[in-house]
């Protein structure tokens, strides 16, 4: 995925300003695609200079006025044709397995409480998670682009599941193991 698709899918659920759009990364989009303000509004000159986006009108002229912006029809044919094509997953990396087959050479020190801080921060994601979904989809709210969204926040209960359960018994695992030193 690609900052340009993550803004246009964005803009196109909701017109927005750069500081909205950055607020709405941190509620939303951000759990799987983060970008920092600066990235998003270098992104927002490139695809408005593209056509991709516009600037809305301003009601009235101000100095300093937050612009909003809207998906122009290239934008909305750019992100359909992006969605429509097929991409290969991206191999996982991930610092704490790389440690971890580091530690069957070096040993093990430190180890076991860096897992359980990512023990920690893994639940207390799955709980927003768990909280998100209690809260923006109650029983009956099912329409094609609710179902879509409930799919992807979903990826997220699951994966923080499965790495839960992971470092669960990572940790059963690494406290059985014999001091490497």
């Amino acid at each position: 995925m690609s900052l340009p698709h993550a803004i246009l899918t964005a803009l196109l659920e909701k017109p927005s300003s750069g500081l909205e759009l950055t607020r709405r990364f941190d509620r939303s989009i951000g759990y799987f695609w983060s970008a920092t303000h600066q990235q998003i509004y270098r992104e927002l000159g490139k695809l408005e200079a593209e056509g991709s986006i516009r600037a809305l009108p301003a009601a009235q002229p101000t100095r300093g006025q937050k612009k909003s912006y809207e998906v122009l029809p290239a934008g909305r044919a750019e992100l359909a044709r992006w969605t429509a094509a097929g991409q290969d997953p991206k191999p996982h990396r991930d610092a704490l397995l790389l440690r971890l087959r580091a530690a069957a050479v070096v040993g093990t020190e430190g180890l076991e409480a860096d897992l359980r801080r990512h023990l920690e921060l893994h639940r207390r994601q799955l709980a927003e998670y768990v909280e998100i979904e209690r809260r923006d989809f109650p029983p009956g709210k099912d329409s094609p682009e609710d179902r879509l969204r409930h799919l992807v926040l979903r990826a997220g209960i699951d994966l923080e599941s499965f790495w839960t359960g992971w470092l669960t018994h990572a940790l059963e695992e690494v406290a059985g193991l014999p001091d490497h030193g």
